[in-house]
């Protein structure tokens, strides 16, 4: 969700909907921290049915922008004809996970069996088009496909809410007013060009629209008429979705030759040092230089001479898979700013085309730390001397580096994993 080039839109909203760790928008792995909802009653019939006076001139202000950006007056009339202020997106925008994610449950929502295998129908019934897609844009099918599982389990879920009303409600709110303002407006345009009518633009709560979860600014930057009907349309047409979505990835570098990684089998006096803890990895070495220090295949063979850069990560921990992830890892985290998101995209790629298991079982005791758990393990830190930032709860790099360097202060693996038995660990000690 986060772009991490400056130049680039993110896909769907930046950081403030995407924690490390979020999910999915609509395969139900983490609805809420990408915008969407799985209730189907949050549609239309959630407007409020009187115009607040301060709404309709805030309306009427949009107008006259939107005219001056060259969307003309028909277009916006028919576009805000029903818009009110919409209670459940302000109540969805405010309310907080009580829980963080854990690695394994989120895997299991993300690649099971069903989407497995569901997949690679598509990946069949869609081959023609997807080799085309392919040549043109180098992204190969099976993750196009895996962005689509992904994103919306396949198009069984764009979201059921009036984008336009979605987006005037954050706009008109003022806590990310001025980003969700530029979304409304690019909305505004994408109806104004004919690609689609204001009754068919439903996505997400955050105004995250169509097959891929475009936020509107994105489509307008990469979304394609594959077609060749003159509309972008990424809600009906197949060659339009996959193509807009290489054609994403490939405006931001993705590398068609290459994986996005491997599970490996770490030795065991590794340096825990050198495994990336941020979202974008910070340690990079060669797989020949990894390969010097001991790693190998989850198989346990060889990994093949390579020159190419990687980076260790553990999404589980110590006790969890270590994945060593290349160049094409770093685009999906462009796609969407969570490292369980890149791997499951992933894996369920590979998976797709025949890839094996993940090696590592999830372990006996797999809950989440809450919320609070977490807040009370940042206090609890920084009391010990450790400063992990101040304690709201998300795990960010700050609480990383602090668990990293209490780890190493006590002689524990510092893999930077904030686990129940780490919170028993730290309680101890107060």
């Amino acid at each position: 969700m986060t772009n991490l080039v400056p130049r680039l839109r993110p896909l769907i909203v930046l950081s403030f909907l995407a924690m490390v760790g979020g999910g999915c928008s609509a395969s139900a792995v983490d609805d809420q921290s990408r915008g969407q909802t799985t209730s189907a009653s949050t549609d239309r019939s959630s407007l409020s049915t009187a115009v607040d006076p301060s709404f309709q001139n805030w309306v009427d202000e949009l107008r006259n922008q939107a005219i001056r950006e060259g969307v003309s007056p028909n277009t916006f009339d028919q576009a805000f004809e029903r818009v009110r202020p919409l209670d459940r997106v302000i109540e969805l925008d405010r309310s907080q996970p009580e829980f963080t994610l854990s690695f394994w449950r989120y895997m299991s929502n993300a690649v099971n069996d069903r989407r497995i295998e569901e997949g690679r129908d598509l990946l069949q019934q869609h081959r023609p088009l997807l080799s085309e897609v392919e040549q043109r844009y180098g992204v190969q099918p099976r993750f196009l496909v895996a962005f689509w599982g992904l994103e919306t389990n396949y198009g069984a879920t764009f979201g059921n809410f009036p984008v336009i009303s979605s987006l005037a409600t954050l706009a008109y709110d003022e806590r990310r007013s001025a980003f969700f303002r530029e979304e409304l407006l690019h909305a505004l345009k994408i109806l104004d060009s004919g690609d689609i009518s204001p009754e068919r633009m439903e996505g997400s709560w955050a105004g995250a629209m169509g097959h891929l979860q475009f936020m509107p600014s994105t489509y307008t930057a990469y979304a394609t008429d594959a077609d060749g009907d003159s509309r972008r349309d990424i809600w009906g047409s197949m060659p339009d979705v996959f193509a807009s979505a290489a054609n994403f990835l490939s405006s931001i570098g993705w590398r068609g030759d290459q994986t996005w990684g491997q599970e490996v089998r770490l030795p065991a006096n590794f340096d825990w040092s050198l495994v990336s803890i941020e979202t974008m990895p910070e340690t990079l070495k060669t797989i020949d230089e990894w390969k010097a220090l001991g790693l190998h295949g989850a198989d346990g063979a060889t990994l093949p001479s390579d020159n190419r850069e990687a980076a260790v990560i553990l999404p589980a921990g110590s006790e969890g898979p270590a994945f060593l992830v290349y160049h094409n890892y770093t685009r999906i985290l462009q796609w969407n700013r969570s490292i369980l998101y890149a791997v499951a995209v992933g894996y369920l790629a590979d998976k797709l085309v025949g890839g094996p298991d993940l090696t590592v079982s999830a372990p006996q005791e797999d809950v989440r730390l809450s919320v609070d758990q977490v807040k009370d393990m940042q206090s609890r830190l920084g009391r010990l001397g450790f400063n992990a930032g101040p304690a709201d709860g998300k795990v960010g790099p700050m609480t990383r580096t602090a668990i990293r360097d209490y780890q190493e202060s006590r002689g524990l693996p510092a893999d930077a994993f904030p686990s129940r038995k780490l919170l028993r660990q730290i309680r101890s000690e107060e």
